[in-house]
């Protein structure tokens, strides 16, 4: 068997790697403000995004939560690993490595993603209280 064998062709199957980090201080939790699908829909989401080109799954991690909320953070241990396959994108695979994380020093002036709308913290209570998440 070689290993053309398992190749799928092009345009069948899409794989994306992404991160995320779960950052908790004093029971609040590190989320960032964004809109999902639509203007009118914002959500609460873990700081998260794709891994780019020759960058290591934790450097990844720690530039995606420095450019979503502002915050540096130090890794500390991995949560898990996920796979997600949109019902609208059924070729396309997300596979999400997610990291626990401390956070290290935040950057007030520092401009947030596009897309983010702010960082907040906030309770599990809080979370789920504002039907967001």
């Amino acid at each position: 068997m070689s290993l053309t064998d398992f190749t799928r062709p092009a345009g069948q199957w899409q794989p994306h790697l992404t991160v995320a980090c779960v950052v908790e201080r004093a029971g609040r939790y590190l989320l960032v403000e964004e809109y999902a699908d639509s203007p009118d829909l914002a959500v609460f989401n873990q700081p998260a995004g794709h891994v780019e080109a020759d960058e290591t799954l934790i450097a990844a991690a720690i530039r995606e939560t420095l450019e979503e909320t502002g915050w540096l953070v130090e890794p500390t241990a991995l949560l898990g690993l996920y796979t997600y396959t949109p019902p609208a994108q059924p070729h396309s695979t997300y596979y999400r490595v997610c990291f626990l994380a401390n956070a290290i020093r935040h950057d007030p002036d520092r401009t947030l993603d596009t897309g983010i709308l702010q960082a907040v913290w906030l309770t599990l209570d809080e979370l789920q209280a504002s039907q967001r998440a």
